[in-house]
């Protein structure tokens, strides 16, 4: 008797210990993820790529070690209730449900759980050697199940798909960024960096483009000393040239190439043939480009500024490679810039706001959740909202802020004071 409850007593020791490592191998493997098993493979972590290829397969590892799990568990609870009865009697029965779920919930299921939770990469290296053989000779019985399972699913007319995506990757990896960063493991310029790269391929060249109403363009037919006065005295190297009709672009002039040619000159007349020969060839882009599309030509042709036209070819604006680069980095000023582009801030905390400021460079110099999907600019969303164009000293409350019209004209919004409403 003494010596079958010894026998007994160390077979549950033994299962509850597997039952432990089945739940901690699970909560392991499922909290890690490819992308960081990968990263550690490519380092060279030893078992990274086993631990990946388990994950590749996760129906089948989950379904062996739900298998394995329970199989432990169920029969560790029958040897402590045959235990407990030949100690016990029949009032034995209850006191193995008693024992056996506090021991199972707490050193089989919590403990291991916790565990691999907090050392999730750490542990699925570990144990993924051991784990492998294990799946594998289970294969037959889960691929069995797995019929089974589908085809319960079928008759509730729940579809199937194995490796399915709820969600893309793109929209994966934002959601992470966003979680890191409002954890403080991210800072504010990094996350926003990840999230412009991803963005470069939803985002139209119209969206960030320069309107055709604020290009600085340089007529031709004007006085040669007129134009190389203007581009001397302009933050610009590369302007683009028109000539009869503002959007009639038949070239672009580049600082350097005209340098060149007064150097060349050494103070002789120059003439607008001059300047013209120094023209490089207009590059016209459709507005449909995106910013993924509109980056690659730029890095294909080598080339820093395009014009944008419609399907008419009509001139609709111009944007340069410096514009691209700014959704990802941010704002890129140099010694000719002015720092602050349309935006002035007021000692009451409040914002004088030019209209044609873009929404999303307010969103991202402020943390503000402006709305971009029906208008670029901030102009454009009053507009919007209110389906009238404001005339000066209306105010409006949208998206928790206060817009008050300072100045409008011509159906335009040229000013406003912003003022958070909350």
């Amino acid at each position: 008797m003494f010596f079958d409850i010894i026998i007994l007593s160390i077979s549950i020791l033994i299962l509850l210990i597997l039952s432990a490592f089945f739940s901690g191998s699970e909560t392991a493997l499922t909290a890690s993820t490819r992308s960081r098993l990968t990263g550690l493979n490519i380092k060279g972590e030893k078992n990274a790529q086993t631990a990946i290829n388990l994950l590749n397969d996760k129906e089948s590892l989950i379904g062996a070690i739900l298998l394995g799990n329970n199989l432990v568990n169920i029969l560790a609870s029958s040897l402590a209730t045959s235990l407990l009865i030949k100690m016990f009697g029949d009032s034995g029965i209850a006191y193995a449900v008693l024992i056996m779920t506090v021991l199972i919930v707490i050193f089989a299921e919590i403990l291991p759980k916790s565990y691999a939770i907090s050392n999730s990469e750490k542990m699925a290296l570990t144990i993924s050697p051991i784990i492998r053989p294990f799946v594998f000779f289970l294969s037959p019985i889960t691929w069995v199940m797995e019929k089974i399972v589908h085809a319960i699913l079928s008759i509730f007319g729940m579809n199937y798909i194995k490796n399915s995506r709820s969600i893309s990757v793109q929209d994966e990896i934002r959601g992470t960024v966003d979680l890191h960063h409002k954890e403080g493991r991210l800072y504010k310029f990094d996350k926003d960096m990840v999230k412009g790269i991803l963005d470069l391929s939803v985002i139209g060249i119209e969206d960030v483009m320069v309107h055709r109403s604020n290009m600085f363009t340089v007529n031709i037919d004007d006085n040669a000393n007129t134009i190389i006065d203007t581009v001397i005295n302009s933050s610009y190297t590369r302007i683009p040239v028109w000539q009869n009709d503002a959007e009639n672009i038949i070239g672009i002039i580049h600082a350097k190439n005209l340098l060149k040619l007064l150097s060349t000159k050494k103070g002789a007349g120059i003439v607008n043939e001059d300047i013209r020969k120094t023209l490089l060839e207009p590059w016209f882009v459709p507005e449909t480009t995106t910013l993924k599309e509109q980056l690659q030509m730029h890095l294909t042709k080598r080339a820093k500024l395009a014009i944008i036209v419609d399907e008419y070819g009509a001139l609709m604006g111009m944007i340069s490679l410096e514009d691209i680069i700014e959704e990802i980095v941010g704002d890129i000023s140099d010694e000719h810039d002015v720092i602050v582009k349309g935006v002035n801030v007021n000692y009451d905390g409040s914002f004088n706001i030019n209209g044609n400021v873009e929404i999303r460079d307010l969103n991202r110099e402020y943390s503000w959740e402006l709305p971009d999907n029906e208008a670029n600019t901030l102009s454009g969303l009053i507009i919007h909202e209110s389906r009238s164009f404001p005339k000066a000293g209306q105010k409006f409350n949208y998206y928790g802020f206060q817009f008050e019209i300072l100045e409008a004209k011509d159906n335009q919004i040229s000013l406003l004071k912003v003022l958070s409403a909350q």
